[in-house]
C-alpha cells in the first residue's frame, strides 16, 4: 500500500476522538492509582499494576502486542534488558510483557503527567551530556540490580524511525557486568496492517511526543513485535564487545535479509 492509499484509509475523526477520550481516562486512572493506591502496594503488586496498565495503554492505542521468545520472569532475579529504541511506546510495550525499571532521558521527567507517572514507576533519569551523571547512575543501577530489579536501557542514545539500529553506547552496561546479571537483547518493531514498518509510531528526528501520538492515531491498528532474545554471555567480555553482540543479535532479528 502506498502513502496515498494509507492516507485515505485512516480512521475516522470519530474513531480518533474516541481513542483520545479513552486514553485520557486511562491516564487519569493512572494518576489516581499512583497518588492513592500505589504507595501502599507491595513491590510485587506495583509491578503487576504497571504491567496491566501498560497492556491497557497498548489496547487503547489500537496496538496489538506480539511477544516473541520468553521474557525474563518476575522472580526477584536481576536482569538487564538492552533494546533498540523507536518510540516512547517502547517502555510500555516491554512493561506489558515483563515489569521493568527503565533508564530514560532526563527531559521526560518534565513532560506533563507522563513524566510524573514515570517518576512514580521508579524510572531512573539520565543527563547524557554530563559525565558525572553517568557515574552517579552507575551506582544507582548497581544497587537496583543487587536488590533483584529488572532494568531496561536503550543504548543507541536516541530513537530511529524503525528502519535501522544505530551503534550502541556501552557505558550503561558496566553495572550489569560488575553484578554478573543476565543481559537480554530486546528487538522492537512496529508494523502497519499491510506489513510495512510503521514510521508513524516512531518518536524520532524533530518529532515531539504529541506528534508521535498523532501518527499512531492515523493507523487503524499497529502491530508491535517485541522479541526477547537469548541472553548475551558477559563473562570475560569488555562492555563494548557485549554491546556489539547485543546490537548484532537485534539487527539479525529485525532485518534478517541484511545478513
Amino acid at each position: 500500500m502506498n502513502a496515498a492509499s494509507r492516507q485515505s484509509a485512516q480512521p475516522s475523526r470519530v474513531t480518533r476522538a474516541w481513542r483520545l477520550t479513552r486514553l485520557a481516562a486511562h491516564f487519569v486512572e493512572a494518576a489516581t492509582v499512583a497518588s492513592l493506591g500505589y504507595p501502599l502496594m507491595k513491590p510485587a503488586r506495583r509491578r503487576l499494576a504497571l504491567q496491566r496498565w501498560s497492556a491497557n495503554l497498548m489496547r487503547h492505542l489500537a496496538t496489538n502486542l506480539t511477544v516473541h521468545g520468553t521474557p525474563p520472569p518476575d522472580d526477584g532475579v536481576a536482569f538487564m534488558l538492552v533494546s533498540n529504541h523507536v518510540s516512547w511506546l517502547d517502555i510500555f510495550a516491554i512493561n506489558a510483557a515483563t515489569p521493568t525499571r527503565f533508564v530514560a532521558k532526563s527531559e521526560i521527567r518534565s513532560w506533563p503527567l507522563v513524566g510524573w507517572l514515570c517518576v512514580k514507576a521508579d524510572t531512573l533519569f539520565i543527563e547524557r551530556e554530563r559525565r558525572r551523571d553517568l557515574a552517579r547512575l552507575d551506582g544507582v543501577i548497581a544497587s537496583a540490580l543487587r536488590n533483584g530489579a529488572g532494568m531496561g536501557v536503550f543504548l543507541e542514545g536516541t530513537t530511529t524511525d524503525g528502519h535501522q539500529v544505530l551503534p550502541f553506547h556501552s557505558s550503561l552496561l558496566r553495572p550489569a557486568l560488575e553484578s554478573n546479571v543476565r543481559v537480554v537483547p530486546v528487538a522492537i518493531q512496529y508494523r502497519r496492517s499491510d506489513g510495512t514498518i510503521c514510521t508513524e509510531a516512531a518518536y524520532d528526528g524533530d518529532k515531539t511526543a504529541l506528534d508521535a501520538l498523532r501518527g499512531m492515531l492515523t493507523q487503524h491498528e499497529i502491530h508491535a513485535h517485541v522479541h526477547f532474545l537469548p541472553p548475551v554471555a558477559g563473562n570475560g567480555l569488555h562492555r563494548k564487545e557485549l554491546a556489539r553482540q547485543a546490537r548484532e543479535a537485534i539487527v539479525r532479528t529485525l532485518y534478517p535479509e541484511r545478513r
